[in-house]
């Protein structure tokens, strides 16, 4: 069968975006079509046919820096238009309940402020992100910001690619040794290496929310990065595929012809020869709430609501700032950084333990069922806090709170089959994020939220017991050598028994009958062993249902989960 546009790209076919901007004054914002709201996108507007009358506005934050003025002066509409505030996971903005009547004032003031809000949303090259500590944090080689512009400014208002792309695509780079969080994420990474004695960068490409970038082996020089990055743009812009939208990312591309292939498409455009990898130079540390600087002053790290802010939060901070001559930068993990302080200590005070924690916009989003920021109350935050366990809850399975690339992941689902309840969470564990080298593997398919803060309390005992100072070198000893199931079932067993028995540590992933005997030294007497045959997935479902069937409310949830008709 022959190959067909998708939708999205029909309407591009008949219009570019670029040119539907011209008449964007006229735009009836009570009446959208489906093309409209594809459109729209494309200049950080957000709508769907079922919430006609709510609007959603992203702003880009380049590299996550804002002046202190301009923060002030979005609070100031925030308060204006009595909206909501969230910060995003791709060191961004977005304000939520926009009424239909204001989208289009809104969206003119935002734009004039000096920040935009074009291609923010849609299949464009979003807003691209470095870390917090960029150019000025004692891990620092490379000041990633001025390539950051450089990218930006050549996407924004191109005519070319403006909503133009096959999809969306991630860019992260950073120039850091070591960095608050992982940048694998990303559809192209640049991330610092050393070759030959000199500083500059690895390529990575394919990663997503669900899958971690691939080594390009490719080397490139400070200067030579924003070339690569128009090649990298043109060659995706000309061979992307456009058919199917679920097989349209840069992912799919390498699976589709290789890295091999797109490299090639790349050079094409890039007109130089490679330079094959260099050394990536990658450390794993521990950032505290103050951090040195390299010039002697300290940066603050202000911990949000789970990427939530108040309109009051914001004027004390932009306050706060410009009377001490301050910096402000938003990292990836949805906190706010403050840079130059003079001493270690700031007047600042959040109640939030959110600094390890990232969760999607939840129900502010139409894919969420949950609101994924009230539900992180099911979870041991003091313990999450306390170890410093990168989290990530997203609210549904196109992951924005980067589950899989966590120590713990979540996705916030319904099911009804555990009983008399909606609300549950699939658990993913044992990312090995820091370096890129693998995403979560799925623990659980559904806990019952009343079961959640259980069963993570129990993982991050078995963590304990282990003795290693960090989850993610405590998964790279002991959770990848284990098979999914086993570790499933190791845990309902600790769980229905009441125990926190140590996962045992092996050299490599063991046969199932040796697994199985591992089981039966510390679990013999359950009654799941009727289930087990020639592997553990009945067992796991027999004492999952076994252990979280409930019936009656959900007595954790305060106040009683609201029902929305329309999902």
């Amino acid at each position: 069968m022959e190959n067909k546009l998708n939708k999205r790209e029909r309407y591009k076919a008949q219009l570019r975006p670029i040119d539907y901007y011209k008449d964007f004054e006229n735009i009836d914002f009570e009446s959208l079509n489906e093309a409209d709201r594809f459109y729209l996108q494309d200049f950080g507007i957000f709508n769907t046919n079922f919430l006609e009358d709510e609007f959603t506005i992203r702003i880009r934050i380049p590299g996550g820096e804002l002046s202190a003025e301009i923060f002030q002066k979005i609070a100031d509409i925030v308060d204006e238009y009595d909206l909501s505030i969230i910060l995003t996971a791709r060191s961004g903005i977005q304000l939520h309940d926009v009424d239909v009547d204001d989208v289009l004032d809104i969206h003119k003031r935002i734009n004039a402020l000096g920040v935009t809000t074009w291609q923010s949303f849609g299949d464009n090259v979003r807003n691209i992100v470095t870390d917090p500590y960029d150019g000025c944090g004692e891990f620092s080689e490379i000041e990633a910001y001025p390539i950051v512009m450089q990218m930006h400014d050549y996407i924004i208002k191109n005519p070319r690619y403006v909503g133009m792309l096959p999809r969306r695509v991630s860019v992260g780079i950073s120039g850091n040794r070591a960095n608050v969080t992982s940048f694998f994420a990303n559809d192209i990474y640049f991330a610092l290496a050393k070759k030959e004695g000199v500083f500059g960068f690895n390529v990575y490409m394919g990663g997503k929310n669900t899958e971690v970038a691939k080594s390009a082996d490719i080397f490139l020089l400070k200067d030579e990065v924003f070339d690569f990055f128009k090649a990298f743009v043109e060659a995706f812009y000309l061979h992307g595929s456009r058919f199917s939208r679920a097989k349209t990312r840069i992912f799919h591309m390498i699976e589709d012809i290789g890295m091999d292939g797109l490299k090639a498409h790349i050079q094409k455009e890039y007109k130089k020869e490679f330079q094959s990898q260099g050394e990536l130079i990658l450390e794993k540390k521990e950032f505290s709430e103050f951090h040195k600087l390299k010039d002697g002053t300290y940066a603050f790290c202000y911990q949000t609501d789970f990427s939530r802010l108040k309109t009051d939060e914001i004027k004390e901070i932009a306050d706060f700032a410009t009377k001490n001559s301050l910096k402000i930068r938003f990292g990836i993990d949805q906190n706010i950084y403050l840079l130059g302080l003079k001493e270690p200590s700031s007047p600042l005070k959040s109640q939030a333990l959110s600094e390890t924690i990232v969760a999607c916009a939840g129900n502010l989003c139409p894919y969420a069922v949950w609101s994924i920021k009230d539900e992180t109350s099911y979870l041991p935050l003091d313990k999450i806090n306390e170890h410093r366990i990168q989290v990530g809850f997203s609210g549904c399975a196109k992951g924005c709170g980067r589950h899989r690339h966590t120590d713990i992941g979540l996705i916030g689902l319904k099911t009804n089959n555990f009983g008399d309840t909606e609300g549950g969470a699939r658990i993913f564990l044992g990312a090995l994020h820091s370096n890129g080298e693998s995403v979560g593997r799925q623990l659980f398919s559904m806990v019952p939220f009343v079961h959640l803060n259980e069963t993570v309390s129990l993982l991050i005992k078995l963590f304990e017991l282990s003795r290693y100072r960090d989850f993610e070198e405590y998964a790279s000893n002991v959770l990848v050598h284990c098979s999914e199931e086993f570790l499933s079932l190791w845990v309902l067993a600790n769980l229905e028994t009441n125990n926190a028995i140590a996962v045992p540590k092996l050299e490599s992933i063991q046969s199932f009958e040796h697994e199985k005997e591992l089981l039966k030294c510390e679990f013999a007497e359950l009654d799941f062993w009727e289930h087990v045959d020639e592997n553990f997935h009945d067992a796991v479902s027999y004492l999952s249902k076994k252990l979280w069937t409930i019936e009656g409310e959900d007595p954790r949830y305060k106040p009683k989960i609201e029902r929305t008709n329309f999902r």
